[in-house]
């Protein structure tokens, strides 16, 4: 069985209350770390809690149950709150900031290599994608009618080929008619999605006639390694 299929097992199972132990029985695991791993975000429920603590007809065990409920909340409660304040760090982005977040994000995702001259991004979070259509639009000026998109999927899909490229049109706002044939992957093994139904692929944006974008972004790129080698921590890593 496939690790993700056992993982998203595991995690059904435990929702339904089995312990740790049994999730090992059924399947063919051995009690290890790892389930208890895929399972630790999964709250139980008081009756879940108590139907454990039978099958182990132990007060010791319930005590510890209930410890490890306690822990579980409290960790959770403290990914909220951590998330609360990271969005209210990040507050709203100036023109200032969306323009460095996007040359970063092209830094690492975008098409970099020196010899060739397309603007390009390809991701599969659609989040991603989105910021980045903003940053082409009100950064880099790029009109809708130059843009051109390729979806990438697996293809063990291709039957949803229609599903998925409409998904993409409707998220980014760009007529199927500026997508070009979408390309199916032809995957050594056959991976199990245990979400098959909500995986788009990866989606490549192709900014056309772009010369002149290449070559502003090729500063921007510059510059921006240029202001992390000046700082001295780079310097003593790289030196």
């Amino acid at each position: 069985m496939a690790r993700v299929k056992k993982k998203f097992l595991a995690q059904k199972l435990r929702k339904r209350g089995y312990s740790i132990s049994e999730i090992a029985n059924m399947l063919n695991m051995q009690k290890s770390g790892t389930i208890s791993k895929w399972c630790r975000d999964i709250l139980l429920t008081p009756e879940q809690i108590k139907r454990l603590t039978k099958k182990q007809q132990s007060r010791s065990y319930k005590g510890r149950m209930i410890a490890v409920e306690k822990l579980r909340k409290a960790r959770m409660k403290e990914v909220k709150l951590m998330r609360r304040e990271g969005l209210k760090e990040i507050g709203k982005l100036s023109k200032r900031d969306l323009f460095l977040s996007g040359v970063s994000i092209y830094w690492s995702e975008g098409y970099t290599h020196s010899s060739n001259d397309q603007v390009g991004f390809t991701n599969s979070d659609p989040k991603m994608i989105l910021f980045m259509l903003k940053w082409f639009k009100e950064i880099c000026k790029v009109t809708e009618d130059k843009f051109s998109l390729q979806i990438r999927i697996n293809e063990i899909h291709k039957n949803r080929v229609k599903e998925i490229e409409n998904y993409w049109s409707k998220l980014t706002g760009i007529p199927l008619s500026q997508f070009t044939k979408t390309i199916l992957i032809k995957a050594k093994s056959k991976k199990i999605y245990p979400n098959h139904n909500t995986y788009y692929g990866t989606i490549r944006i192709l900014v056309r006639q772009a010369t002149q974008l290449r070559r502003k972004i090729n500063g921007w790129l510059e510059g921006l390694e240029k202001s992390g080698q000046g700082s001295s921590v780079v310097r003593a890593l790289v030196s």
